[in-house]
C-alpha cells in the first residue's frame, strides 16, 4: 500500500441555480412594473376625464355669460337709441374698380410642381456655404 494522497476531484458547482434564481427575481419585478404602470395609467386616465369634464363646464359657463352679456347690451342698445331717430345715409358706399371686382371673384390654384421630375420644392431648397 502506498502513502500517496488519493485525489478526490471536488464537484464542480453550477452557476445554473444562481441563475434561475436570478432570472425569477427579475421576471418578479417586471411583473410589478406591469402592474403599476397599469395603475398609474387608469389614475392619469381619471385625471384626463375630470379635467376635460370641468374644461366643457367652463366652456358652458362662458357661453352663458356671453349669451347674458349679449342679451344685455340688446336690451340697453334700444334705450339708449330709441330717443334718437337715425336718419338713412346719404352717403354712396365707394366701390372698387372693375379690375378689383373681377380678381376678387377668382381662386388662386397652387403652383405646380416642376416637370423635370424633381419633386424637392425650390422654396425649400437648404443652401449652405
Amino acid at each position: 500500500m502506498s502513502n500517496d494522497p488519493v485525489l478526490v476531484s471536488k464537484p464542480k458547482r453550477s452557476a445554473l441555480p444562481l441563475l434561475v434564481g436570478l432570472f425569477l427575481l427579475s421576471w418578479g419585478l417586471m411583473a410589478v412594473l406591469v402592474v403599476e404602470q397599469g395603475r398609474i395609467i387608469d389614475s392619469q386616465r381619471g385625471l384626463i376625464q375630470s379635467l376635460f369634464n370641468d374644461s366643457n363646464e367652463l366652456i358652458h359657463l362662458k357661453g352663458k355669460i356671453l349669451t347674458k352679456q349679449r342679451a344685455e347690451a340688446q336690451a340697453q342698445a334700444p334705450a339708449k337709441g330709441g330717443s334718437q331717430a337715425q336718419a338713412p345715409s346719404t352717403q354712396v358706399s365707394p366701390r372698387g374698380n372693375a379690375k378689383n371686382n373681377q380678381k376678387a371673384g377668382k381662386v388662386r390654384k397652387p403652383p405646380k410642381p416642376p416637370a423635370d421630375g424633381d419633386t424637392a420644392d425650390a422654396r425649400r431648397t437648404v443652401w449652405t456655404i
